[in-house]
């Protein structure tokens, strides 16, 4: 029988083409390491971190000195908002002196390293004088200036040795004679000596260890060699202990490192509860403005040990969002300086950022119980104008310094204003054609 015939059309085979492998999928961590890293390396960063970290952490200052001085304030009569007010108009202040400085040149910071040492060391001098100098919490470190304001002319010393010490060896290391140990040592170290000896006249060691931390870390910038290094912290290391050993009250706060209790003998109220403020706190705290030890149970709750209320109102995730801001800070300042071929920035850049992290883990380290209280100021956080003030004048300095990079001027000459633009300055307009001239030149010299 005849094979059955259809009208279909016979089938024709389709030649497969070989898949084509598909790129293996990348580690989704490995992928996020490589955009933070690249957002790490750009021009901007620092500027940023700088910026925007120093306002963070001034903005949340001022909210934590409200709730933390309210109790304090009405203890002594006064309005529950007194010290924020006072706080609030010295951001204010500090924010003008950050402002300018940001916008000096190098050169008039460098002029005006001379005159502020100079009066520093004036006021320094004035404090220990009968009728002018005022003593709180037995340091008679303060001026009156009028009213309730006072100023401490040390914590100006800082600014003061940092500026000039920065502009001392960038002179020297222009003329190379940094090589040489006693052009390393002198004058830096007489003078720093010199203002160590005027604030340990008023009995303030722990504005003397933050002086002490700048100079070593100015030593190191410059390139001290290790038995150089190692002589200059013997012989601090040796008056330190002579004057921690000779006064009691040191001692005592020596004796109250990880104490959760009070011991007899050593008057460890702050230091524990402090540690009950932040044990209370918990992951996310009991709410802003609920802390329980600032009721008159935590001395110095708006001041020193403000951080101890943090940890009670905003828990873990605020203090490691406080932490998280000087770590950023921190790392921006050390990019700067390591970045810039000014010798004068980068002694600066280092001593400012030394100044501030050290500060900042000797008040926390204290909080935390594995410091002695040396009763120094959380940077830009806690309450008190004469800190707060040439803090913010070194965080402008910080600011000149990232923005004075030549990749950094050569990303902002690249940017064009989203406003003010002159009409007619189109797609194709003039304004267009001067930001590609500016790429192309940015490009020639080998910046990106």
């Amino acid at each position: 029988m005849p094979s059955s015939r259809t009208s279909r059309a016979p089938l024709q085979r389709v030649t497969r083409r070989p898949p084509v492998p598909r790129p293996p999928r990348e580690n989704p961590l490995r992928r996020l390491h490589t955009r933070a890293r690249k957002a790490w390396d750009r021009p901007l960063t620092a500027y940023y971190l700088i910026l925007g970290g120093s306002l963070l952490i001034t903005v949340l200052g001022l909210v934590m000195v409200y709730s933390a001085s309210q109790i304090t304030a009405l203890q002594k009569s006064l309005p529950g908002s007194f010290f924020f007010r006072k706080q609030f108009l010295s951001a204010s202040i500090g924010t003008l002196l950050l402002l300018v400085a940001s916008r000096m040149p190098v050169k008039l910071h460098r002029a005006l390293a001379y005159p502020i040492l100079a009066g520093c060391v004036f006021l320094m001098a004035l404090v220990q004088v009968p009728g002018i100098g005022q003593s709180v919490n037995g340091n008679q470190n303060w001026i009156a200036v009028g009213g309730s304001f006072q100023i401490q002319p040390s914590e100006f010393g800082k600014l003061a040795l940092v500026l000039w010490a920065a502009d001392l060896l960038a002179r020297k290391e222009d003329k190379r004679l940094l090589t040489q140990w006693k052009h390393m040592l002198v004058p830096l170290v007489p003078v720093a000596f010199l203002l160590l000896g005027l604030i340990m006249l008023g009995g303030d060691m722990g504005t003397a260890i933050i002086l002490t931390a700048i100079l070593f870390g100015l030593l190191w910038l410059a390139g001290a060699p290790t038995r150089l290094f190692a002589g200059v912290l013997s012989v601090a290391g040796l008056l330190g202990l002579v004057l921690i050993t000779t006064s009691e009250n040191r001692m005592g706060r020596l004796a109250c490192i990880g104490a959760t209790e009070p011991r007899t003998g050593a008057d460890c109220w702050q230091a524990v509860h402090g540690i009950y403020a932040l044990a209370s706190g918990g992951i996310f705290g009991s709410g802003l403005g609920a802390s329980v030890e600032k009721w008159g149970q935590l001395p110095e709750a708006h001041t020193d040990f403000i951080f101890a209320v943090t940890g009670e109102e905003l828990g873990l995730a605020g203090t490691l969002s406080v932490l998280a801001l000087f770590a950023a800070l921190g790392y921006a300042g050390i990019r700067v300086a390591g970045r810039t071929e000014d010798p004068f920035v980068r002694y600066a850049a280092g001593g400012v950022t030394t100044w501030i992290t050290a500060q900042a883990v000797i008040n926390i380290g204290a909080v935390l119980g594995l410091l002695p209280i040396a009763g120094v100021p959380l940077p830009l956080f806690s309450y008190g104008g004469s800190a707060l003030l040439p803090t913010m004048f070194a965080i402008g300095l910080l600011i000149a310094f990232a923005r004075d990079e030549p990749a950094a001027r050569a990303a902002l000459a690249m940017r064009q204003p989203r406003f003010g633009r002159k009409r007619g300055g189109g797609p194709s307009g003039p304004g267009r054609w001067n930001t590609m001239r500016r790429r192309v030149s940015a490009r020639s010299s080998g910046e990106r």
